[in-house]
């Protein structure tokens, strides 16, 4: 790996030809999730002031797609693009979570290019921290689409870092309410590859995997950590997690790299989730990645976005925190109005600030009661890993 050379910004993989990825102005998935994120970061002046580099994306290439996917499956998408309306549904694309659309394979492509770009100027040294916003599609499987996921960008990114370097150590940390299903899965049997998930117990939320029990397999025995989070899991639970596991998980394994899914759909209001993640909690959560970076790998990390369905309200705010923690800013919490007047045209009242957020409104017994839910499961992590 190239060392980092000092002072060099966090780069910000994207355009506007990301956008492509529209499953169906219907869907929940909206691209404008990553635009309107955009928008506040440049509306804060985070790229006019060089705290952010921005970067352009490529497409990912035959070869480095078919580290993550199987030949006929991409060939799938393939058809797929050219036949949207007319389309039998197989492999996981057609009506439901991932409908196919006109040029599909080629705007999966590109997020999952994005990333793998994100990627290699961390390892190439070009910048310590990076960022995909319209990565973290972390679902899709070897050989099938699932959860509004086409490619997997995430893992397609991570299996062309162990190409490049195979003494390479990687660290994944995914906090989407959904559990990180499609990369632990690429990864199960890797032992260069830890994959930790918090999310939503799979008991109550898609995709029903990720039990304490997942733990990898074969060489890669101890090289998943699920920590299936209670309904309602607060900002306390999430930091009990953080540190309990996540920091001594790394500090153990020593990664060379720290990838990141940062799905916004652990927040309280989102409307297909029920965790409660409040916008000051994801801001730590930010922090603590960035230090925990600082400290195991001398602050290389490649941060993805993800899910969220609070697409105009919350998620740009949420992904807005992680660009300044990546960048190493503080952003005064007065929304510019122009990003404000943004998210009016398209008929949503704004936020009333950057970090303004009720909270879910539990009561003192109810945030006990998750609390201690989360900490037996926490236990049985720990145990396990142990053993």
């Amino acid at each position: 790996m190239t060392a980092t050379q000092p002072g060099v910004s966090t780069a910000l993989v994207y355009d506007e030809s990301l956008g492509a990825y529209d499953l169906d102005p219907a869907h929940p998935l909206r691209p404008e999730r990553v635009s309107l994120t955009i928008d506040l970061i440049r509306a804060y002046g985070l790229l006019a002031n060089g705290a952010l580099e921005l970067v352009a994306p490529r497409p990912a290439s035959s070869a480095e797609l078919l580290m993550a996917h199987d030949a006929r499956y991409i060939e799938t998408v393939i058809e797929a693009s050219a036949a949207p309306g007319w389309w039998r549904p197989r492999r996981g694309i057609g009506p439901g979570d991932t409908p196919e659309f006109a040029g599909m394979h080629d705007a999966a492509a590109l997020v999952a290019g994005a990333t793998t770009v994100a990627a290699e100027y961390v390892c190439d040294g070009r910048s310590r921290r990076a960022f995909s916003p319209a990565g973290g599609l972390h679902h899709a499987h070897r050989d099938r689409a699932a959860g509004f996921c086409v490619y997997n960008d995430v893992a397609v990114a991570i299996a062309a870092m162990l190409h490049r370097d195979p003494d390479l150590r990687i660290l994944y940390l995914d906090i989407d309410a959904h559990h990180g299903d499609g990369v632990q899965e690429a990864f199960y049997e890797e032992p260069r590859v830890l994959t930790i998930s918090l999310h939503e117990d799979g008991r109550y939320l898609y995709p029903g995997t990720g039990s304490a029990r997942e733990r990898g397999a074969g060489a890669g025995l101890g090289s998943a950590i699920n920590l299936p989070m209670p309904p309602y899991a607060t900002d306390e639970c999430y930091r009990l997690a953080f540190e309990r596991v996540v920091a001594p998980a790394a500090r153990e394994s020593r990664p060379d790299v720290i990838v990141t899914q940062n799905g916004a759909d652990a927040h309280w209001s989102d409307p297909l989730t029920t965790l409660g993640q409040t916008i000051a909690g994801y801001e730590w959560l930010f922090a603590r990645s960035v230090e925990l970076a600082e400290e195991v790998c001398d602050g290389r990390l490649v941060a993805c976005g993800g899910g969220g369905y609070a697409w105009a309200t919350v998620v740009p705010r949420v992904w807005t925190l992680l660009a300044s923690a990546l960048a190493g800013v503080t952003l005064p919490d007065e929304l510019p109005a122009e990003w404000r007047e943004r998210v009016r045209a398209l008929g949503y009242e704004p936020p009333a600030s950057l970090r303004g957020d009720d909270g879910p409104a539990h009561t003192h017994a109810q945030r006990t009661s998750v609390l201690e839910a989360t900490g037996r499961v926490i236990d049985e992590v720990v145990r396990s890993r142990s053993l």
